[in-house]
């Protein structure tokens, strides 16, 4: 999907190799996503070969810039995750097994001859925003924490509700 995402399997050197790349705006626009408005991530990859042993380590640190939840303005949110994958070659087994100690596996036909880390980056950044997005306390715009707080809430009374008539019976026991 991105170029700067791809970890060349044909030719890859025994040993540790090492791989870094930016994600930035676009990497997220490529995946359509809306809720990821901004972004600076620093991506560092190792990769140790050992015979058909692949063993890929990734580090993603940065931020994000996301709308807050509360008053709708940007918010810068830090990003921190580590990704540690073991590569396997050939058809996914079926067994529910997906973890090899620490690590996730993931699984490569025999023909690839790279492997596209794009996916996998997305998916660990998204993980790692937390589900309530919002500034500090005293930090989000006043114009909308004071439109969202003015007035009283509204007491339904409405007769049309049908499940007033509940409301009413639980009172009269």
């Amino acid at each position: 999907m991105n170029d700067n995402f791809i970890i060349p399997l044909n030719g890859l050197a025994a040993g540790e190799n090492r791989f870094s790349w930016h994600a930035g705006k676009e990497f997220f626009e490529v995946f359509e996503n809306t809720e990821i408005l901004d972004a600076d991530l620093e991506v560092s990859v190792v990769v140790e070969k050992s015979g058909r042993y692949l063993g890929v380590d990734c580090a993603v640190d940065g931020t994000v810039t996301v709308a807050c939840d509360r008053c709708l303005e940007d918010l810068q949110m830090p990003v921190g995750a580590d990704i540690m994958l073991s590569v396997k070659f050939g058809d996914e087994e079926s067994s529910d097994e997906r973890q090899e100690g620490e690590r996730e596996i993931i699984f490569v036909p025999d023909g690839d001859a790279e492997l596209d880390m794009s996916q996998v980056v997305y998916d660990y950044v998204c993980l790692a925003l937390p589900m309530q997005r919002h500034h500090d306390e005293g930090q989000c715009n006043p114009d909308a924490v004071r439109y969202l707080s003015a007035g009283d809430p509204v007491e339904n009374t409405d007769d049309s509700n049908p499940f007033a008539a509940l409301k009413e019976m639980m009172k009269n026991k």
